[in-house]
């Protein structure tokens, strides 16, 4: 047992030396260490970049553009969306901010009759039993701000309830007798479906009765407000396709189909036809190619390129994209000749482009 202990105890072997060598080296360190004047602290320099494994995307990663902007600008879609794309300059250039600037230019438009025979809120066509029933969406490039209403009827500006369902309610969407019972708690008044019809809604309504002949024409009204704060707003709003089926909601009121806005990079809204716009969500994917640096232009006939390609040319189906980046640039593409407004405080006038049919 003693000679266990003597083993265990034993130091392991170092040359003298070494240890002799290695205590002095200490020695002299902390001495030269301890006579160093002081020196006022300065930064460390950069970190070397670390080298890790890539890691791979579906889309090339590219860094966001700048949120800094200098002008304001607008943009809507066909030519009856002048009026509001107008408003919008007069308001935006006087600093007030997109979303309220929007709002009130869309409900201008929104509760005319003369407007309703393009398929918007008072004055549009009802559906198969008569009522007119209108879907309505606003979104902020803030994350989380979104708000929309479906199958919405009783109420010519539904933008304005949208609105509300941003603001105040827990819920991002609201359809039918929901949406109706909200704006009623928001203090809206719904009329009878006798003020929401026309003269024009009402004549086309009973030609359909008689000879169940569906209307052509898909119509939305959709605006894109860049404020001089840099804040983006999108917002669109339809009485949907020409006598549906009750209830049917088509693209509009849906985040990523009908609308998006993303604060870093811009915004976009489609009109055509919206059971098959919904299936391919354009206007995010939009936002996904201006992100990785491509023109508001460029992106709307990307998307619209890819669409036709899986659908193919001769199944295409309606669809006209307008889309603005956060610098206030924009563009557009369509499947049909496309009318949009375009209005820039740069310019400080409004311009009314034809967009021509899209040719892959």
């Amino acid at each position: 047992m003693r000679s266990w202990r003597r083993r265990r105890l034993r130091p392991s072997p170092c040359p003298a030396d070494s240890v002799f060598s290695l205590s002095l080296s200490l020695s002299l360190f902390l001495s030269l260490v301890a006579h160093l004047p002081p020196t006022p602290s300065t930064p460390l320099p950069a970190a070397a970049p670390c080298h890790r494994e890539p890691f791979f995307l579906p889309f090339p990663l590219v860094s966001s553009p700048s949120r800094c902007v200098a002008m304001a600008a607008a943009v809507g879609t066909w030519a009856f969306s002048m009026p509001a794309v107008r408003k919008l300059g007069l308001m935006l250039k006087k600093g007030a901010g997109s979303t309220d600037s929007l709002q009130a230019a869309m409900e201008e438009i929104e509760n005319s009759e003369e407007t309703g025979q393009y398929i918007v809120g008072r004055g549009g066509y009802p559906n198969r039993d008569g009522l007119v029933q209108c879907d309505a969406a606003i979104m902020e490039g803030t994350p989380g701000r979104f708000g929309a209403v479906a199958a919405l009827h009783g109420i010519g500006t539904p933008i304005a309830v949208a609105r509300k369902v941003m603001d105040n309610s827990v819920h991002s969407l609201l359809v039918g007798d929901g949406a109706i019972a909200f704006a009623r708690e928001e203090g809206f008044i719904v009329e009878e479906n006798e003020h929401m019809l026309s003269k024009h809604g009402a004549d086309a309504y009973q030609e359909y009765l008689g000879k169940r002949a569906s209307q052509a024409g898909h119509d939305t009204l959709g605006l894109i407000a860049l404020d001089t704060h840099g804040n983006i707003t999108v917002g669109v709003s339809t009485s949907g396709s020409p006598f549906k089926y009750p209830g049917r909601v088509g693209d509009s009121p849906l985040p990523g189909c009908g609308l998006y806005a993303d604060y870093l990079v811009g915004a976009a809204a489609a009109t055509g036809e919206g059971d098959k716009i919904m299936c391919f969500c354009p206007c995010f994917h939009v936002i996904l190619l201006m992100k990785q640096g491509l023109s508001p232009k460029e992106a709307c006939e990307s998307v619209l390129k890819h669409i036709t390609n899986q659908v193919g040319h001769e199944n295409m189906f309606e669809l006209g994209i307008i889309a603005m980046n956060i610098k206030g640039e924009t563009g557009a593409a369509s499947s049909v000749q496309f009318t949009y407004c375009v209005w820039s405080q740069e310019n400080d006038s409004i311009e009314q482009l034809i967009q021509p049919a899209f040719q892959p």
